[in-house]
């Protein structure tokens, strides 16, 4: 394996960990499950390090998670007598789609680079419905610390208006971001940055029609709602 195939499978793996962090509640929830320390798990879910078979193994049977997804991100046969994966995990994609850019529709040309996995029952606890999930990575530093560059949010697309203060993706002038929107008193709409090196932007009301809400971002590593 080059170099490069090995730093897109630890890539890949550090998205699917992320799941895995996700059904657990968080990082750190995950951490303390496996007992893997949690700079370790660190270096695993930003996909830096690859986590050794035996960890794999822990991190897995912590949320109950199939192995060979895990480690592969292709969901195995099971025999009929077992339960079917597909019964207990919804697969959301994760798109090769960066928001820090976009034309068009925002998924036209994007590949599928895995699926992320995730229960049915803890999609339904957030009221998120499976087929209007998707997944994207965030470009740039402009929310740290609350979203870092490379990292992976799951939107939900079936949120695609303003209802209170979030985290939504959004294209403006073409261009797609991850920001948090808060509604003015007089109708614009301010778009925000987690870094306070980057001062927020006003929409005003009649420039509205310029603002698309893709969806609203409901996890990043943790549930976002």
């Amino acid at each position: 394996m080059s170099d490069t195939e090995s730093q897109a499978y630890a890539k890949s793996l550090g998205d699917r960990i992320r799941a895995c962090a996700g059904m657990a509640g968080s990082g750190e929830e995950l951490s303390r499950r496996t007992g893997i320390p949690l700079s370790t798990m660190h270096s695993y879910l930003n996909g830096k390090s690859e986590p050794r078979a035996s960890s794999l193994v822990s991190i897995a049977q912590a949320v109950q998670a199939d192995i060979e997804w895990l480690v592969t991100g292709k969901v195995r046969a099971l025999d009929t007598k077992e339960t079917s994966v597909e019964e207990e995990y919804s697969f959301i994609p994760l798109y090769d789609a960066h928001i820090s850019q976009g034309h068009g529709a925002w998924t036209d040309g994007a590949r599928v680079l895995t699926r992320l996995a995730f229960t049915r029952y803890s999609l339904r606890k957030k009221g998120l419905s499976p087929d209007m999930l998707a997944a994207v990575r965030v470009d740039g530093d402009s929310n740290e610390p609350v979203l870092s560059d490379g990292d992976t949010v799951m939107v939900d697309l079936s949120r695609n208006a303003l209802q209170g203060e979030a985290f939504y993706v959004i294209r403006l002038d073409d261009l797609l971001y991850a920001k948090r929107l808060q509604r003015l008193y007089d109708g614009g709409v301010k778009i925000i940055s987690a870094n306070s090196a980057y001062e927020p932007m006003t929409v005003p009301q009649n420039k509205l029609s310029n603002l698309e809400i893709i969806g609203r971002v409901v996890w990043a590593g943790g549930w976002m709602i």
